[in-house]
This record gives C-alpha cells, structure tokens and sequence, in this order.
C-alpha cells in the first residue's frame, strides 16, 4: 500500500534508492543490514573462491608448472594486477548503463559458467579446474630436471585465470558499492550504521581468506589440486546463490549516465574558455534548476575554489565566448575524482608491498622446517591465515572499541579520519618489512652455516619464523585496506560510487604490476652484477636487501602521503549537502 504511493513519506529511502522497477522504497522493507548479510555472505564465499586460487598460486607454478622464482612470482603479481584494474571497466558500465546490481549478476555469470565449444569447457572456473586435473592439460610430475610446461598446457591454465580476472571487473567494484548503497545517509541511525559497513565488509573478505589459507592450501598441497580448485568452484556458486535469495532486499541506484563523458565535456569546456574570467559571485555559474535533481535523483554540489581553473566550464555564454558550458555539480563532481589522484598515486607502493606476502613470503616458508610432529607439514602459504587472523582481530576491536574511545575525543563519528587510519597502516607496513629483512638476514646467516647456499636445501628453523612478517601484515591490513575502500568510496561524487570505488581496486592492480616491474629490475640489475638478490635458490640470495629496498620505498612514499593528505580537503557529507538544498529552496519559496 505505501508502496504504491499512500503512507507516510518520511518512510522512503532519501537517497533516490529505487528497487529494480525503479520504484521508491520504503526504509523498513529494504536495505540495512538485512540485505547487508546476503551480501557479506557472499563475499565470504566468493573470496574463499578467489584466494583458494591466488593464495598458493606461486606455489603451483613452481612445483607443477615448473617455473622459477622471478618469473612465477612476476605471473601471480600480474595475474593479481590484472584482477584489479579491471573493476574500471566494469565501474563504468555499472554507473553509466547497466547499474550496479545487473552488471554485477551478469559478470558473476561469466565468472562461474561453462560455454562449451568443440565440447571444451572455456570459460572461468570451470577451464582453470580442468586445467589442473585433465592429464594433457597439466605437465607430468617430477621433482628434478623438470622440463617446462607445452604452449597448450600454459594457454589453458592462464586462459582460466585472465577470464576470472576480466569477470572481476564486473563484481569487485559493484558488490562492495551494492552493500554501502543499503544504508540511506538521511536517516541518522542507518548514517551511522554505514561507518561501520566497511568494517565488517572487509572481514567478510578475510573469513573467506582464512578458509582458503587454511584448508583449501592443505587440500591442495596434501590431497590434489583437481579436488582443490574444485571446492572453490563450488564455493563461487553458492555465494551466487545467496547472492541472489537476497534480491527482494535489495535497494538500487539508478545509472546517471557515462561518468568520463561528463568529467571530459568539464575538462575540455574549461581548457576552451581558459581565457574567459570567473565571476567572484558562484551563483553566476551555469547550474540546473533545483526540481532537475530532485526528478533524477541526485544531489546538487555548490562550487568551491579548489581547482578553480574548471569553475571556467561553468561560465555561462556570452557574445564572443565559446558555446560549450557545464552546470556547476558536474563540475564539482570532476573536481571530486581528480582530487583523488595524488591519493591514488600514494597507495602504489603501499600495494606492491601487499603484494609481497602471496609471492616471496610463501617462497620463503618452503626452505624452512614445516613439520609440526613427525606426519605433519605446514603448508606455507598457510602462514597467509596469520594474515587474516590478526586482520580479523584488529577489525573487530577497532569497530568495537576503538571508534567509540576516539569518537569521544575527537567527535569523529568515525573515531579518527580516513586518511589517517591509512597512515598507521602506512607506518605498520614500514615496521613489517623492516623485521621482515632482519628476519630474512638471520635465516640466511643459518642457511649459510649450513653450507644451503652451495646447494639448495631446507634451513633446519621453524617456518614460524617468519610469524612476525605474516601477523603485522594483517595489521597493517587492518588500518590501509580498509581505509582505502572506504575512502574512495566515500569521497566519490554519488554518481560516480562505482567509479571510485574501482580506484581503491586500481590501486591494488598497479601496485602488483609494480611489484613485478621492481622484481625483475632488481633480479636483472643484481645478477648483472654477479650476485643476484633474487635466485632461484633463496638460500644464495639476498631476499633481506630487497626488502630493505621496499622499505625505504614505504619510508619516501609515506613523506609523499603525509603531504597529499595534508593539502587534501574532505568533500560535504551529502546529508549536509541536502539540507543546504532543502534551505534553498525555502529560501526561494
């Protein structure tokens, strides 16, 4: 009945939430947490899936497909990049076409479905599991001499895993969007049940980690890796499943058109009146009338002074003037995401030393003793769940605990800014690849008494060795991975969420890619010169110089972020935005 038009008003979604009608929604029928849980659920299912592959990746492709340690960490780090720079195509149709919702469903399709041809399974998660259990798709087992794997072999094990990168596209940037789009910022309670959605989000995603850290890289170092990477497909289609149920819950947006045409047609109005003055007074500028918004949706943002030069693309025509003009929000919201781009800059490296902990720490827990009792062995890219224990932990203690002692002393509602929770991961990352050399110098002072440097063997020291590395990467994790999702987010304009979204996952994708360019430089440059910091034998390498390196990378890009952090001014809530709308137009009658 109140859907249909009758009932108190105050009931809807403030937000412009429509269900997939495209009807207005009322607040106590969708959205919150209740259609939150489908989502998180999700989540820790479909990263069960994905980490049940990445996880113990570098560990397949030196022990089946028999690469060494530069190239088969270069092709994780790659593979991962890959993964996460897609989510800008997929941002991009999901704000300008299909919405958020739809392309997510469709990618997730393409993610998991069998198309057959010449009766092959092709696509996903399906070609990857035939990949690693179908006997002429996989090399032969052996331990010394190996000989490389075939083209085919290659081909269909990477073909599987570029078509789950290029479904990510559509699912990373959209399902995480589609769990903060359930709380409607004009309701103080749901406001403030929204801070703590990223909290909880990101440990969905580390539940499912700590699954596939865990047993899943047992199954696979233990048992096989046909039943392996199958229990992770199996896990991608349940989480469709839930996924789905939780439809009728559901709030949604609707696309406000190509966020790169707008931000283009501001950038190129503004460079073709770049000799036309800005008046002093805004309210001169091109805007829309204010029933304009409120038919589409969306929120108007006032003009500010910060990157005046684009205020230029607002200037409304006059005799001699180009005839090209922008309203006001549209170029404010160009200013919003540009903004954003020294920030972006800022979690490259942060992201390439993320990057460390799936390649070169695993390749680490394979020289040392993994035994615990005389049968059983460590797999060592289970050292990854200490990752995910401490993250998980510190999660749980920041939401509950620490935000509410903040909030009391700094009236934050988030207890402290979203720049500076980034900044102590920053600082917790410096600390973490700072013991991680020390730790690195003293395994290979031992491997070296033992003569492993000569001949590759097992360092007789406990893989817990390198606990230390694992725990305080998760706490860094803690503070750096969640504040970047939220951040970009958050400071997105509202028509561009996906988009900004898919910038906190750009900056995972280049910082992988970073990681490999730094690698192979390195392992180039340090074997040129007759003592290569990265060898296939680690035992004879200088892994600790290398993290030396990165730390002092970490050390000049944190002076960088303290700086853009400094000069970088927070965008109006949207809530204070309405109500400074709402004035106006009592204002005006």
């Amino acid at each position: 009945m109140a859907e249909n038009g009758e009932g108190n008003a105050d009931q809807y979604a403030k937000d412009g939430s429509v269900d997939l009608r495209g009807n207005p929604v009322l607040r106590s029928r969708r959205g919150g947490w209740t259609a939150c849980s489908f989502i998180v659920v999700y989540e820790v299912f479909e990263r069960m899936a994905y980490y049940g592959i990445s996880s113990n990746l570098v560990i397949y492709l030196t022990n089946r497909l028999h690469e060494g340690t530069v190239e088969a960490s270069n092709n994780v780090t790659n593979w991962v990049g890959t993964v996460f720079l897609t989510p800008v195509i997929g941002a991009y149709i999901a704000d300008a076409f299909l919405g958020r919702y739809w392309t997510f469903l469709i990618a997730s399709a393409v993610y998991l479905s069998v198309y057959t041809y010449t009766h092959i399974c092709k696509f996903g998660m399906c070609l990857l599991t035939l990949a690693v259990s179908v006997s002429p798709l996989r090399p032969a087992d052996c331990k010394e001499n190996c000989e490389p794997a075939s083209t085919l072999q290659l081909s269909v094990f990477f073909g599987g895993l570029y078509i789950i990168a290029l479904a990510n596209g559509g699912t990373k940037p959209n399902i995480s969007t589609i769990g903060a789009d359930q709380f409607d910022e004009f309701d103080s309670k749901e406001r403030m049940h929204k801070l703590s959605f990223f909290n909880w989000w990101t440990f969905s995603i580390f539940t499912g980690t700590l699954f596939a850290n865990t047993f899943l890289v047992y199954i696979q170092d233990n048992v096989g890796w046909t039943l392996g990477y199958a229990i992770p497909t199996l896990g991608l289609m349940i989480s469709i499943i839930i996924f789905l149920v939780g439809t009728p819950y559901y709030r949604h947006r609707v696309p406000q058109g190509s966020p790169f045409t707008r931000m283009t047609r501001v950038i190129v109005a503004a460079i073709r009146k770049w000799k036309v003055p800005v008046p002093n007074d805004p309210k001169e500028l091109h805007e829309l009338d204010l029933e304009v918004y409120a038919k589409r949706g969306n929120f108007r943002v006032d003009s500010t002074n910060s990157l005046r030069f684009l205020n230029k693309a607002a200037v409304k025509d006059s005799p001699g003037t180009p005839s090209m003009v922008c309203p006001v929000t549209q170029v404010e919201e160009t200013k919003q995401i540009l903004r954003l781009l020294p920030l972006l800059l800022a979690m490259f490296i942060p992201c390439a030393v993320i990057a460390q902990t799936n390649t070169l720490f695993v390749k680490q827990g394979t020289t040392l003793n993994r035994h615990i009792g005389p049968q059983f062995q460590i797999p060592p890219a289970s050292l990854g769940a200490f990752v995910t224990i401490s993250m998980l932990l510190c999660v749980i203690l920041y939401d509950r605990f620490l935000v509410k002692v903040m909030r009391a002393w700094t009236k934050n509602p988030r207890g402290i800014t979203l720049l500076k929770r980034m900044g102590v991961g920053l600082v917790l990352q410096i600390v973490t690849m700072s013991i991680a050399s020390l730790t690195e110098r003293r395994r290979l002072s031992i491997a070296r008494s033992h003569g492993l440097d000569k001949a590759a063997g097992q360092v007789p020291v406990t893989i817990f060795m390198l606990l230390p590395q694992f725990v305080l990467m998760g706490l860094a994790d803690a503070f750096m991975v969640v504040g970047i999702i939220e951040f970009f987010y958050d400071q997105a304009p509202e028509s561009m969420k996906s988009l900004g979204t898919s910038y906190s996952l750009t900056a995972y994708g280049v910082g992988n890619f970073l990681s490999s360019f730094l690698l192979k430089l390195v392992a180039k440059i340090t074997s040129s010169r007759g003592k290569g910091w990265i060898l296939n034998n680690l035992n004879a390498s200088h892994l600790d110089y290398y993290y030396a390196f990165l730390t002092l990378l970490s050390v000049l890009n944190f002076i960088y972020f303290l700086y853009v952090s400094n000069v970088y001014s927070y965008k109006s809530e949207r809530w204070e935005e309405k109500v400074a709308l709402d004035d106006q137009k009592a204002e005006n009658g």
